[in-house]
């Protein structure tokens, strides 16, 4: 079963739009929202809870400022997007080789 061309564009709009709502809507509902990490967050309940708590580990590589942290989680969440892309990829890859042997 193979979808026409006109189809299969029209359903990556419809993607592209979902993925740009996803990204835009969350910043139009917080206009004055204060957008902190998870472990920004994690650290002042934990000093609320109990001041006196000492971490177990110190962090091994401490980033000279909040753009190179920033810069070292997007080179990581690419790095990861790459992998998967690729396994996808090659998954995809195989099923076609042995559909296309079958055929």
């Amino acid at each position: 079963m193979r979808s026409s061309p006109k189809s299969v564009a029209g359903l990556n709009w419809l993607l592209l739009a979902g993925v740009v709502g996803l990204a835009v809507v969350p910043l139009m509902v917080t206009r004055n929202g204060a957008f902190e990490g998870a472990d920004t967050a994690a650290t002042k309940t934990i000093e609320a809870m109990q001041p006196d708590y000492q971490p177990w580990v110190n962090p091994v590589l401490e980033p000279a400022s909040g753009e190179l942290e920033s810069l070292l989680f997007a080179v990581q969440a690419g790095l990861g997007a790459g992998v998967i892309g690729y396994v996808l990829g090659r998954y995809q890859g195989r099923n076609a080789a042995s559909r296309d042997k079958q055929n």
